[in-house]
């Protein structure tokens, strides 16, 4: 297979959903002639035109507002929000219309459109552009959100969004867009709601997604120097939940450790942790461990901003903990 970067990726599903259908277009801040601020958009302009890859003004409500009539009025628009922290400012028209409308109109219409996004640390430029913010929208019934580690899931999971009559988060990591991977010539899509067991193990299960589904990877081939057998999962999707995978693992495990690179207090991982203690406390031998980035704005010094944020070696020493092997 081919191998290509994320962005490329996420470019080239972008790309043949247009080719497929007239009704996707694409629409956000830099999008079209400067290639998106991570380049993801690099080329569309050319070849779809200016009506159907679009620069909008600077304003996040605009851009999800237009996203969302759009969609209700028959379109598939694929949206860009620079940054996840900037969805502050389009929460209202996200989570209050787009979301609540299709419950609202007592399912009269739909609202079939992508919010691509990226979040997470790395780039130290600080607390407003640096943010896991994934928890939020989670909380909010009637959207979906994704968050893909590699170039294959990132291009089969988008195409798989573009396609549903739902609203979706498609959180993209700033650490991942040169990440090269394999991906398919031929069109493939990934259905939503289904996680990808990374590393199969029976003393521990290490649950993850976006950037640390990699670094839980690389913890899982720590433990295995020490003998420990890690069972990675890569949850892929938040909402939809594949949480009989996880469940499936716990029970061959009887261990779990939780990492997210979000802010600890109100994580998702917390959501997770307690559907896990609502259908198999039985199974668990351990205190479930969480791995989470600190309870702080996201610092721009590059010493603290890695001290701030979950490492391989942290998820790993949680797993010998569950072990009582720390």
């Amino acid at each position: 297979m081919p191998v290509i970067m994320y962005r490329e990726a996420i470019r080239d599903a972008i790309a043949e959903e247009m080719r497929r259908d007239p009704r996707v277009f694409v629409m956000g801040e830099d999008v079209a002639v400067y290639g998106g601020a991570y380049s993801a958009t690099q080329g569309l302009v050319q070849e779809f035109g200016e009506e159907r890859v679009r620069d909008t003004a600077i304003s996040e409500a605009a851009i999800a507002g237009a996203a969302t009539g759009a969609a209700m009025c028959g379109m598939r628009p694929v949206a860009e929000i620079m940054y996840v922290d900037f969805m502050t400012l389009a929460m209202d028209q996200f989570v209050n219309q787009a979301a609540k409308n299709r419950y609202m109109f007592g399912g009269k219409t739909t609202v079939p459109m992508v919010l691509r996004t990226e979040g997470g640390a790395g780039r130290c430029i600080a607390a407003h552009h640096s943010q896991s913010l994934e928890a939020w929208f989670v909380h909010a019934p009637g959207v979906f959100v994704v968050m893909p580690a590699t170039p294959y899931d990132a291009k089969g999971l988008l195409k798989t969004c573009i396609r549903d009559d739902n609203p979706v988060l498609f959180i993209e990591h700033k650490m991942l867009y040169n990440n090269k991977g394999e991906v398919p010539s031929e069109e493939y899509l990934i259905p939503l709601g289904k996680a990808a067991v990374r590393r199969e193990g029976s003393d521990v299960t290490i649950v993850s997604y976006s950037r640390m589904a990699l670094r839980a990877e690389e913890a899982g081939k720590k433990l295995a120097e020490e003998g420990i057998a890690a069972e990675v999962i890569d949850l892929r999707c938040l909402k939809p939940l594949d949480l009989d995978c996880v469940l499936d693992s716990v029970k061959k495990t009887g261990r779990l450790v939780l990492a997210s690179e979000a802010y600890k207090e109100g994580n998702f991982v917390c959501e997770l942790a307690m559907k896990v203690m609502e259908h198999a406390f039985d199974l668990l031998d351990a205190p479930v461990e969480r791995v989470c980035a600190a309870n702080c704005p996201v610092p721009m010094s590059p010493v603290l901003e890695d001290e701030c944020i979950p490492r391989a070696d942290r998820i790993a020493a949680a797993a010998r903990r569950t072990l009582g092997k720390a």
